[in-house]
């Protein structure tokens, strides 16, 4: 396998969520990362759509790098067949391993833990500490209460216009692989 050409953070959930194109899009998301020889830099579960991204990006023969928290081992039961794993002390090193061995940032449908992960990534690009592209893959409209409340903080007057310029939102993998065509060639 040749070396990667760019690495792409994926955030997303440890589970598959009510509809099952959230499962068929992280799968074409790992296929498409491959394809491109873009190493898939992702949170080392097995479970839910993060276990299915890194599936596919490894049945289409891509580099796999996973983060995983000592203490989510189990629970997420860590993918210890990835190209590298690293176990990280707590949350807050996982995010910022994954993060500094990136290029760009995808945002897949995800809860809690997602969220947590895009808002860090979004602010960190709001105060100038990097330029990647950030971009959130709206499966089905998954994130359109997403973007509603960002577009509500604006027009309530706690964030600048330019915070949605941080932020590419798609509606499909054939416009995500447009946009990290664009970005990383």
């Amino acid at each position: 396998m040749p070396a990667p050409q760019a690495s792409v953070c994926v955030f997303c959930g440890s589970r598959f969520g009510a509809k099952p194109e959230y499962e068929a899009e992280a799968r074409a998301v790992g296929a498409l990362l491959a394809s491109r020889n873009w190493q898939l830099v992702y949170g080392a579960g097995d479970v839910g759509l993060m276990g299915t991204v890194a599936r596919a990006a490894q049945e289409a023969g891509g580099a796999t790098f996973g983060v995983i928290p000592t203490h989510l081992l189990s629970m997420e039961v860590g993918k210890r067949d990835l190209t590298s794993f690293v176990v990280t002390e707590n949350m807050h090193e996982r995010k910022k391993v994954m993060f500094m061995n990136s290029n760009a940032v995808v945002v897949l449908p995800g809860g809690a833990g997602s969220l947590d992960e895009f808002f860090e990534v979004l602010t960190w690009r709001q105060l100038g500490l990097h330029d990647k592209p950030l971009i959130v893959l709206n499966t089905q409209g998954y994130w359109d209460p997403l973007i509603a409340l960002i577009e509500h903080t604006i027009d309530q007057g706690f964030a600048d216009r330019s915070l949605l310029d941080f932020v590419q939102v798609v509606p499909d993998v054939e416009t995500l692989a447009a946009r990290l065509d664009s970005a990383l060639s």
